[in-house]
């Protein structure tokens, strides 16, 4: 298929198409046949654009002869000598590969045509020819040309192969599944493999196109990831998520695969280290530990655990955050927390008891059983004062008073 063309300085009619349009019957310039240049020119460049990148197997050159034998008595065999062929993304040779350079052949020993080998992917064919290194060599022309009579680009009928005919097909990890079209080295290998067959895994640690990247040290074992796509293999350490063990665990949560929320008793609810849960700025009143997971113990409640419980009833521990009793106080004691001793006059559970009047003081007794300190009123007795000292008297006066009034009735 015909594609663009372009040459310099082009003699006449005789354009840069003519070069591809597939006949070569009439190898002389004015044949009509074939892409020729003016004279007096000392570099001469002609191209093909193949339209967009191509693999390419070799490139046929099929120089003007004038239609005589080609030997060293042509001659246009010295305006041959010193060509190249390039391959190129650009219409700039320099930005593409050497295909090949004549530095060797003499009018004798060039071929014409001649087959050039150019095993890489481009998009422009670009001939060039000079004379601008002076002294060239013996039988050099001195001036440049196309003079082309025929250029012909050839590539593997099918993708993926490579070698004599395209019999050979290419390793399976090339990029793309191109290689070099000769020799069958890849021209790209795919993530997770290197080497000229493409066949030689990542080293460890490293992953990706060329095995540049690095696989996370967070990774749960530090740098053992997958040599394609980096994904962190056996999950991530403690306080790292994502498929490469990039990322924090999220604010409130910590831990292996950052699984575990934060306790809600840290001192700043639902912070904590992403790694071991460790509450930043301590715990909230009433817990202690690393995490703030244990309730003040041993008699403690409040901020740090810092302030002592007080009497409460039985000896039950007291709540962990505000101190308070929750089945009341023990006996002689009263108070929210209570810590306070019972006032005069009263004793008991919360000290809602009076002591005793028939205390010698009625003002003093013992807070907790109610036991008068100090004795008891006059004719009074017993630890709480309670007992009359003549209590077992009053049997006898009974029975007197019983006597005395049947002597009555005998006297009426």
């Amino acid at each position: 298929m015909k594609k663009p063309t372009w040459q310099s300085a082009t003699l006449l009619t005789y354009g840069a198409d003519r070069a591809t349009d597939g006949e070569k019957n009439d190898l002389s310039k004015g044949g009509g046949q074939c892409a020729v240049s003016r004279s007096g020119k000392l570099t001469a460049e002609w191209r093909v654009d193949l339209e967009s990148v191509q693999k390419i197997h070799h490139v046929f050159i099929q120089y003007v002869t004038g239609n005589r034998i080609w030997d060293v008595n042509n001659v246009n065999t010295k305006t041959f000598l010193g060509f190249s062929v390039y391959l190129s993304n650009t219409t700039d040779k320099e930005d593409g590969v050497l295909c090949f350079r004549d530095t060797n052949y003499t009018r004798a020993t060039i071929p014409n045509p001649v087959n050039i080998e150019c095993p890489y992917h481009g998009r422009y064919i670009i001939y060039h020819n000079n004379r601008t290194h002076i002294p060239y060599p013996t039988n050099y022309s001195n001036y440049a040309f196309t003079n082309l009579c025929e250029v012909e680009v050839y590539d593997c009928p099918l993708p993926g192969f490579y070698g004599e005919n395209c019999s050979n097909k290419c390793p399976k990890n090339c990029w793309d599944g191109f290689c070099d079209i000769g020799i069958g080295t890849c021209l790209g290998c795919v993530p997770g493999y290197i080497g000229p067959q493409c066949d030689q895994e990542c080293p460890e640690r490293f992953y990706g196109h060329n095995c540049l990247m690095k696989c996370s040290e967070t990774c749960a074992t530090p740098g053992r990831c997958d040599k394609v796509n980096g994904y962190c293999i056996g999950g991530c350490q403690a306080g790292w998520r994502g498929d490469m063990c990039h990322l924090e665990c999220f604010e409130g949560s910590y831990g292996q695969g950052c699984l575990n929320n934060c306790s809600t008793t840290c001192g700043v609810l639902g912070t904590c280290d992403k790694v071991t849960g460790f509450c930043f700025g301590g715990c909230q009143a009433g817990w202690k530990g690393d995490m703030c997971e244990s309730g003040c113990e041993n008699d403690t409640f409040g901020e740090n655990c810092t302030e002592a419980c007080g009497f409460c009833i039985n000896g039950e521990p007291c709540h962990n955050i505000d101190g308070t009793c929750k089945n009341g106080c023990d006996l002689g004691f009263q108070g929210l927390h209570c810590t306070e001793e019972c006032p005069k006059g009263h004793y008991g559970s919360n000290c809602v008891k009076a002591c005793s009047k028939t205390c010698g003081d009625p003002a003093r007794c013992e807070r907790k059983t109610g036991h008068c300190n100090g004795g008891c009123q006059t004719d009074w007795t017993g630890d709480m004062c309670n007992h009359c000292k003549y209590k077992h008297l009053f049997p006898h006066i009974k029975l007197q008073i019983v006597i005395f009034k049947q002597f009555i009735m005998l006297l009426i």
